[in-house]
């Protein structure tokens, strides 16, 4: 699959990176290259994990996983954005005992390292640019990060080099790390909202009820409930009131919920006046506008 491949490369170009990396904070002495290889290796492991479970999220149903392994995918993204987390605030701790006990640093070499990241940066950035899966988004955001982090070093080296303040060096480490926690930490809350099956933001109950209500032998909706399964695919499952049952007037239904954005949907058909059982029949939509509760 496309993803895959996208998340494979990404992995290489960040492993070959990452080692190229660490060897250049080692010559040039800067703890901000240096603690960035730390960073990129990290990425580069959760990257090759995440593409393991890309690969199996596009298994199909079997009997334990009758919604399929779309969730792997989800899975790959929490470990991705959990390293960047941890990796970030040793970046973090490392700068700080920089700032105490300041090191002279080899600026040209800083230089050369940070034209090289910009470049392979970027490409992985490229590469992942499709946002095929809430992994690869998540990919893709790690390696714009990147990017930006190493334009920030370059920028700070060329200042070095003519002022030789090296206090900048620790400085821009910090304030890419912090960058990237709220990166990271966006990117957790994201996933926590699915793993909590809330409702998806590019989904509005009150509009995929009133849709519904204008489909012809409707006569009322309730009990909507609708989530994401990977941050892409939205399930629901939702009572519909009808004046009769048909095939016809189902697949209507169904049709009408694809074009509000959900791909697969539960349907139960209740003819006019008989009573749902489930107490919980009342949903958000009913909370926020009574006067539609009951349409003819």
């Amino acid at each position: 699959m496309k993803t895959d491949r996208n998340i494979l490369i990404a992995f290489v170009l960040n492993l070959f990176f990452s080692m190229l990396e660490f060897l250049g904070g080692l010559i040039t002495n800067s703890v901000a290259i240096l603690s960035d290889s730390v960073h990129d290796f990290g990425d580069a492991l959760s990257v090759g994990l995440s593409y393991i479970l890309e690969r199996k999220s596009k298994k199909g149903i079997d009997a334990r996983h009758t919604y399929g392994y779309v969730r792997y995918s989800v899975l790959g993204s929490v470990i991705t954005a959990s390293i960047l987390v941890v990796s970030s605030v040793f970046v973090i701790i490392g700068a700080v005992s920089r700032i105490k006990n300041p090191v002279p640093v080899n600026y040209s070499g800083m230089i050369f390292f940070a034209i090289i990241g910009v470049v392979l940066n970027s490409i992985a950035s490229f590469v992942t640019r499709d946002k095929g899966s809430l992994n690869q988004e998540s990919i893709n955001l790690h390696m714009l990060e990147d990017v930006l982090g190493w334009v920030v070093v370059l920028i700070g080296a060329i200042v070095m080099n003519f002022t030789d303040i090296s206090i900048i060096d620790p400085i821009m480490s910090i304030g890419v790390a912090l960058f990237i926690l709220y990166g990271a930490f966006k990117n957790l809350h994201s996933v926590v909202d699915i793993f909590l099956e809330k409702t998806p933001k590019n989904i509005d109950l009150e509009k995929i009820k009133q849709a519904l209500l204008k489909i012809d032998g409707v006569i009322d909706v309730h009990h909507i409930h609708v989530r994401s399964i990977d941050g892409y695919n939205n399930y629901a499952t939702l009572h519909v009131e009808v004046l009769k049952y048909s095939h016809e007037l189902k697949e209507k239904i169904r049709h009408t919920l694809e074009h509000q954005n959900i791909k697969h949907s539960t349907i139960e058909l209740e003819l006019k006046g008989e009573k749902c059982d489930d107490k919980k029949c009342e949903t958000a939509t009913n909370h926020k506008t009574h006067s539609h509760s009951h349409v003819r």
